[in-house]
Order: C-alpha cells, then structure tokens, then sequence
C-alpha cells in the first residue's frame, strides 16, 4: 500500500499539461475570469500614461514652495484648473500654480503637488502652508509599468485584479488554455439519480453531483456519464468511451474487493497500466489511479464509492491533477497549514487519517474546529459547510486540545 505523499508524487508525474498549441484559446476578456492564460501579454500602453497628480491640490515648482511656512506661505498664482481627463494648456512658470484634481495630467513646468489641506486660497492667490516633498503626490509616467514589457505572464489563473489589469491595458481578446474535460460516472446497481423514488437497499448518487461541483470549481468541464450497474460489458463500453473523450476520468465506486467490484479487471482488459490501487488514507484507502498505451487518452481515477471518502480523495488527489493539467505554472499542489486545534482529535494510527471541519479565525489565530457527530466515510452530512481537512499521521493517535495539527486547506470552499 502507497503513502500518500508517494500517492500524490506518482499521479503529479502522471499528469501531462496542456499543450500550448494544440490546446488554446482566444476569448473576449469579459469570459476570461478564471481561465489559464495561454501566453504572456504584454501592452503598447505605459502605466501612468502620463504624469499625474495622486491627490487634489496644486501642481507648482519645488523651486517656488520649497522654504514655506505657516509664517511665511508662498503665494502663487493660480493660472489654471486641472480636472481628470483635462489636457492642460499653461506651462507653469516661477510663481504659479494650477489647482489639480486627483489623476489629472501635471502641467509643463510643475513637478511636485501640495495637497489642498496644506494651503489656502483666496480667489486666484493660493497660499502653500508647508513645505511638499520634492516631486511629492506626482505619479511618474511608466513608473508602474513600461510599454512593451511583459505585463502578465502565462500559466497564471485570471482574478478580478487581472482582469482589471487586461481592461486597463485595452486588452479585448486573450490566448487561454481551454478548460480541462473530466467525464464523471458512478457504478453501483443500488445507486439511483435525485428524481427517482428510493426503493429499500437503494441509495442516491449524490457522488456524482459533488464531483460535477467540484470540477466546476476547479475550473475544468464536467462531462457526465450517469450511473453505470455492476454490469462488466456496459462499465466496460462506459470505461471505453470516456478515456476517448476527456482528459480525465472519475468513476465512483466499484474499485475495492468485492464479487462486484468490476473495476480493476476491466481497466486491465482496456490494457490499461495501473500505478496505484490502495493507498495508506482514510477516509479514501481504495484508489485506482491508470493510464492507457492510446496517445492522448486520459488519466483515471477509480474513486472510492462512500461519499466523504470520495470528497476527501478528490481534495487530496484529483484537485492537484486538474490545476496540474490546467497549464497552471505552480499552485497546483494542495495548500497545508499549521493551525490551534480546537477539539481532541483522534485516529487508529495505521493510515493517514483526515477529519474534516472548520477553520476560525479566533484572536487573529486560525483554530481547526471538527465537525460535529460521527467521521465515517459513508456520512456525508456532517461534510457540509467544511472548509479544511485535519491531518493525523500514520502513527499519530491523538492531538490534544490547543495542540498544533497540520490541516488541508480547501481552497474551493
């Protein structure tokens, strides 16, 4: 049985991002939030485009202001107003002054702002009350950023403040990687879909609609496939016809010993080569993680069939895979903490156990405080509203109240 970190290294070095060329592709920036950009980008604009002002005042000469006082203000003429998206017409000379608005273009002549709370005005006379920092509140052209540069790199996920960035630089169209395509199914004869009446010994499969969720949030295109029974010849044809059309599949149960546990042998009858088949978790020690001889085939998960076991998987395992995939250049890998513990936590010690909950943020400490009621794989309920997972090592049995417990932090939630 694999640990997990040798788990995670071996389906890391499985997965194959993107292409650059064949799997790009151009869209408008207001469809761009959350996509992988493809290749930089860069601007023929410098950020200021001009000299401006930072703060409402008046643009004069250092030279002029540079001994004033309340004492002994200097008094400057104004010869003209500057507001935002003004071109000014007067060039400064030794004397004047123009009153500014913040992001105002600085006159010819002026080099430094006084903001107006260090003057007063009388009619077209301004009095500067104490003496401004040379070049003070004057936001240099190109001094953020210089036309022809690179203004965003490739392989970075796109935020809000990208994308403010984009539109600032009249960025309309970018390069992206298209999204990721995961086929999602489930195998079970006892699983039923959310509309049908429940019969006694059958149970919904609420596996695949988390997982859809999941892919989504990651940014990747859930393609789903249904519930497949424990039928060899349909699981097979379903195997078949996902590896042809996504990049990565997930099924959902059918991977453990069982008589019905169809899985592993059917992946072997595909020609497939299975790298992991149980790992030292829990909730989640069933995985089947293969690849096929295909070119561009896709990568499989064989996911447990309880419900937090296929959570905790996907959070652990799959999650990375797709970031990886994505043409994310880092990041990918799961983001761990150390935080408080606030409740006693506990496991058997013999595989790497998660126990899921919430972080809080008590007295500007992050605590990890576990969800309440029983931390069985098969109980989904009290997975909701979770936003990080526990980590108790192998051989670790208790952590204690207030002690330090390493935690996943989900970064979907």
């Amino acid at each position: 049985m694999l640990s997990v970190s040798d788990a995670q290294a071996i389906i890391l070095n499985l997965v194959q991002p993107l292409d650059l060329q064949r799997d790009r592709e151009v869209v408008n920036l207001l469809t761009a939030d959350s996509r992988i950009l493809a290749t930089p980008v860069t601007s023929p604009l410098d950020f200021p485009h001009w000299d401006n002002s930072a703060m409402d005042g008046y643009a004069v000469r250092y030279e002029d202001v540079q001994h004033s006082s309340t004492e002994q203000p200097a008094i400057l003429e104004i010869v003209e107003e500057i507001p935002a998206g003004y071109q000014p017409k007067s060039t400064i000379q030794p004397g004047q002054a123009a009153r500014i608005f913040t992001g105002a273009v600085i006159p010819a002549g002026a080099d430094t702002v006084v903001m107006q709370e260090k003057t007063h005005r009388e009619e077209n006379r301004v009095f500067i009350l104490d003496v401004p920092k040379p070049q003070g509140f004057v936001r240099r052209k190109a001094s953020f950023y210089q036309a022809g540069t690179q203004l965003l790199p490739a392989g970075i996920k796109l935020n809000a403040s990208e994308i403010a960035v984009l539109a600032a630089a009249q960025c309309r169209q970018l390069s992206v990687y298209r999204r990721p395509r995961v086929a999602i199914f489930s195998t079970g004869d006892e699983l039923v879909t959310v509309d049908q009446p429940l019969q006694p010994g059958q149970i919904v499969d609420s596996n695949q609609y988390a997982l859809a969720a999941l892919v989504r949030q990651s940014g990747a295109e859930p393609l789903i496939l249904g519930i497949v029974k424990d039928d060899p010849v349909a699981l097979e044809k379903v195997i078949a016809h996902a590896i042809a059309i996504a990049d990565i599949v997930l099924s959902s149960g059918g991977v453990s010993v069982g008589d019905y546990d169809y899985v592993d042998k059917i992946l072997e009858s595909l020609q497939a080569k299975i790298h992991i088949q149980a790992v030292q978790i829990s909730p989640g020690k069933p995985l089947t993680v293969a690849t096929f001889p295909t070119q561009n085939s896709a990568l499989y998960f064989g996911l447990p069939g309880n419900p937090a076991a296929v959570l905790v998987t996907f959070w652990r395992f799959v999650l990375p895979a797709i970031k990886k995939l994505s043409g994310i250049t880092e990041g990918w890998e799961p983001l761990f903490l150390k935080v408080r513990s606030h409740d006693e936590l506990r496991s058997d010690g013999k595989r790497e156990t998660y126990l899921w909950g919430k972080l809080h943020l008590i007295d500007g400490v992050y605590e990890f405080h576990k969800a309440g009621g029983s931390h069985s794989s098969g109980n989904l309920i009290n997975l909701a509203q979770t936003n990080a997972l526990a980590v108790l090592p192998v051989g670790k049995t208790l952590i204690s109240p207030q002690e330090q417990v390493q935690v996943l932090q989900l970064s979907n939630r």
